[in-house]
């Protein structure tokens, strides 16, 4: 039986082809790759926040019409913001407390920026419901701060859990005051 010569390596043939064939698999392979991303970007870029979304990120409140002992609730990025201007007793009172006694311990100067103002959101950490205390009609807890009464969780002057089922102290946003009368919360 004869032989049937092939062609030596360098010679052309069958390399050749390979080479091609290597170079249409990288290139439709790119392309898949690139036209893929182009299929997805639309539906990520959907997912940015809207204009009006980004437009209530910061919100800036005036506060001089606050007197000492009062409070008033903003609305910042759909959730209710206590701010309250504390009374030289109140900072006195939770400055006073022993971290120990504390569940979720937080010193009062950690969570303002100036001592009689008190900035934080209006959530109580357990189950989410919107705690009692900014009224002078409503009752303030055992801690002279604010209560919710869904499940009994008290706060502090401070917004420091201090007895109840919630885990943390109402949280306290990113803020600062622009001057003496102006918040940026956000």
């Amino acid at each position: 039986m004869a032989e049937i010569a092939k062609p030596a390596h360098g010679s052309g043939g069958d390399h050749d082809g390979e080479t091609r064939r290597d170079f249409l698999i990288l290139a439709a392979g790119a392309m898949t790759v690139v036209g893929g991303a182009a299929a997805v970007w639309p539906l990520i870029d959907a997912l940015n926040p809207a204009a009006d979304v980004l437009a209530l990120a910061s919100i800036e409140v005036d506060v001089s019409p606050v007197e000492v002992g009062q409070a008033i609730t903003v609305t910042w990025r759909g959730k209710p913001v206590f701010i309250r201007h504390r009374t030289a007793e109140e900072i006195e009172e939770a400055r006073a407390v022993p971290m120990e006694d504390l569940i979720d311990p937080a010193t009062d100067e950690s969570r303002v920026v100036e001592a009689p103002w008190l900035v934080m959101v209006g959530i109580c950490t357990h189950l989410g419901c919107v705690p009692l205390g900014q009224k002078p009609s409503e009752p303030k807890g055992e801690y002279g701060g604010w209560f919710c009464p869904c499940h009994g969780s008290h706060y502090d002057t401070s917004g420091r859990i201090r007895k109840g089922p919630a885990p943390l102290n109402l949280v306290v946003p990113e803020y600062a005051f622009d001057d003496e009368t102006t918040i940026t919360i956000g």
